[in-house]
């Protein structure tokens, strides 16, 4: 399964920020949690020590007939934080607060901070430990104190995490934009274009990915070179020993006596003609896969394929061709040699494997299609897919090299428009219909592709 790196790189980021911001929220809720009682225990003890030389006063300015366990009095109604009560040295209550619940304060209290299931209390001795003080604090008012001081702290987490999260992903995402328009780059490359690629913006990290694939680029490009040089140089040092064996051949044929040896003359006559044919076709397919398929200004399609048609009006009667041209002009950019190339070989191999006597239809739009069909038996699918390589040819005994058609498909796929061959016919019962879809109008001009070497 796939899996993007940006993705990857966000998620364990995000997952990153949200463990260390739960592992501070819990420090800081632990950290609240000492403070907070810390600064209570503080207060608590500074309260104590001034409220005992009150106490102390009152008690002694008290008539002896008064109240042992007098009452402070409400200023007005409410509610206290913190109660007290003054105990004698023997346990016997003094004074308290008008709301202090005397049950939470043990009568045995030592001197100091002691911690009850409900209470924080502090006990502050008077007069040599004759009297003492004690304040109490709910311990729900501390747990209430730290959990406002932590639902706070989570607040500014919750509003931070996504501000982190969107942080992350544009940080993420910047840092690789360079690798994007790397990626860019190679896929908007043509199918030729096999120069070095730009690595100035790549981090440190993908740079040697990139001298990678230039180094196999380079090595593609000299493979490719050295295949195209020789394919097309051994098609075009063909020619000549193969025009001088037919001159010889056909001289040999003029002076030989016998019918069975001129027979015999016009059998290596016919395999040298093959033979020219093989490397005229040769040079057609190195020039195809060479990738100048382009010209360097549009041309009208409609004169290049009345040429061609005429041509082969003029030496085939047996096979009528019905040429379909549009009214207007159809300017394109591909080269007019290599338009000339590919309607060469449709018409041909329309003209030797169709049907007896029946017509050859060709058609061009003004949308940059041509259309080129004939009748004949219907093809197999698996057979349709097989003819466009090179050197295979279907179930018939008409002569051929078997190239027609891989040089077709090799000048269409470099200029960028596609080839379907169709069986049967669309709209017959039989017949083959090789279309040409896509061929690049002068109205948009097509992305140049490096050629390679020839």
């Amino acid at each position: 399964m796939l899996r993007s790196l940006q993705g990857r790189l966000a998620a364990a980021l995000v997952a990153g920020l949200a463990v260390l911001s739960l592992a501070a929220a819990a420090a800081s809720f632990y950290v609240l949690r000492h403070e907070v009682d810390r600064m209570s225990d503080s207060a608590l003890q500074e309260t104590a020590q001034r409220l005992l030389p009150l106490a102390i006063i009152d008690i002694v300015g008290r008539d002896a007939d008064g109240d042992s366990s007098h009452r402070i009095a409400a200023v007005r109604p409410h509610d206290e934080l913190l109660t007290y009560a003054v105990r004698d040295d023997r346990g016997r209550l003094l004074l308290r607060s008008h709301d202090a619940d005397i049950s939470i304060f043990p009568s045995d209290l030592k001197a100091g901070f002691t911690s009850t299931p409900s209470h924080r209390i502090y006990a502050e001795p008077g007069l040599q430990g004759t009297i003492s003080l004690m304040i109490a604090e709910p311990l729900a008012t501390r747990r209430h104190a730290v959990i406002e001081a932590a639902l706070a702290v989570a607040r500014v987490l919750i509003l931070f995490l996504p501000v982190g999260l969107c942080g992350i992903w544009l940080i993420v995402r910047t840092g690789l934009r360079p690798i994007r328009r790397f990626c860019g780059n190679i896929a908007a490359r043509g199918q030729n274009d096999l120069t070095s690629l730009e690595k100035k913006e790549l981090p440190t990290e993908v740079a040697p990915i990139a001298d990678a694939v230039n180094d196999l680029m380079a090595r593609l490009d000299r493979a490719l070179a050295a295949e195209r040089s020789f394919t097309a140089n051994s098609a075009h040092e063909l020619r000549t020993p193969i025009a001088a064996a037919l001159a010889q051949t056909q001289r040999l044929m003029a002076e030989m006596p016998s019918a069975a040896m001129r027979e015999r003359a016009q059998n290596v006559e016919s395999a040298l003609h093959t033979l020219s044919r093989v490397s005229e076709r040769l040079m057609q397919l190195a020039k195809a896969e060479n990738g100048r398929v382009l010209g360097d200004v549009p041309q009208d399609l409609r004169p290049i394929l009345e040429l061609v048609v005429e041509d082969f009006r003029r030496v085939v009667s047996a096979k009528p061709i019905q040429l379909d041209l549009p009214d207007q002009p159809v300017p394109s950019w591909i080269d007019p040699d290599a338009f000339a190339i590919v309607v060469r070989n449709l018409v041909e191999n329309a003209l030797k494997h169709g049907a007896h006597g029946q017509p050859v239809r060709i058609a061009l739009s003004v949308t940059g299609t041509l259309s080129v069909r004939n009748h004949g038996p219907v093809l197999p699918d698996d057979e349709l897919e097989r003819l466009t390589k090179p050197f295979e040819r279907g179930a018939t005994a008409a002569k051929g090299s078997g190239l027609g058609l891989a040089i077709v498909e090799a000048i269409v796929r470099g200029a960028g428009s596609v080839l379907t061959l169709r069986s049967p016919a669309p709209g017959w019962r039989d017949g083959l219909q090789v279309t040409i879809d896509g061929l690049p109008l002068a109205s948009a001009k097509p992305k140049r592709e490096r050629a390679g070497p020839a």
